[in-house]
């Protein structure tokens, strides 16, 4: 990693945010001196489409948290194939594992676009708890909120049929993502039907009929990659 580009991340063509690890969901409730402690210690590198950022198997040393592009989280079966669990976005960590010494990753991290990633090792960062004990209290407190949020798309990916839980995921997208309007949430996905069809475990024919049925009931509406999403 390099010295961060926080100022170069801006690709107008690609999705981005201005969001840097002192700005971010996981570092919310720091004082002024834990954030510039914590910035000082950023630093940043950039990946072609295509191109890996770290490999299922491998020893979790990083945290990343990404700028500018799309990442695809995709993990080994026994069979030889892989199935994609995720697509990150700008503003989303990949890497959390880092905090646990004897984790590796269990998923592989693509580069859909180019992308930009700031981060920084386990060792700085146990480093800087040692230094700023509130800011490992601060990180707790996040992850526990987080994992609220995660626990949520799994009730979702319980429900029954399968247009529930499509509808399901494009909500808690739409809530993390999104923008509230009205009683729903607008938000731009750049997720084909395939994609999404790894994300709730069915086929991508079966999908697009799920999704021809939230968009004939109204629980949907698409516009290009602009979604309405209505109802909880």
């Amino acid at each position: 990693m390099n010295p961060c580009l926080c100022e170069e991340h801006n690709n107008k063509e690609l999705e981005n945010t201005s969001a840097c690890f002192d700005r971010s969901w996981m570092f919310t409730g720091m004082t002024a001196a834990e954030e510039e402690a914590l910035a000082s210690n950023v630093v940043s590198a950039r990946y072609r489409p295509g191109q890996m950022i770290f490999r299922q198997g491998e020893p979790a040393q990083n945290v990343f948290l990404i700028r500018s592009g799309r990442v695809r989280l995709g993990k080994a079966m026994d069979d030889g194939t892989e199935v994609t669990l995720d697509i990150r976005r700008p503003g989303d960590y990949m890497g959390e594992y880092v905090l646990d010494a004897d984790l590796k990753f269990p998923v592989s991290a693509w580069c859909m676009d180019e992308v930009i990633v700031c981060g920084f090792t386990r060792e700085q960062f146990e480093r800087l708890v040692m230094e700023m004990p509130a800011i490992g209290l601060a990180v707790i407190k996040n992850l526990a909120r987080r994992v609220l949020s995660l626990g949520q798309r799994v009730d979702a990916l319980s429900q029954m049929r399968l247009e529930d839980k499509v509808h399901g995921v494009l909500v808690q997208a739409a809530r993390e993502h999104g923008e509230k309007e009205g009683d729903g949430y607008v938000v731009r996905l750049g997720l084909t039907h395939a994609e999404l069809g790894f994300l709730v475990g069915a086929h991508r024919v079966s999908v697009t009929r799920a999704m021809k049925k939230l968009k004939n009931s109204g629980r949907i509406i698409q516009k290009d990659r602009t979604f309405i999403v209505n109802g909880s």
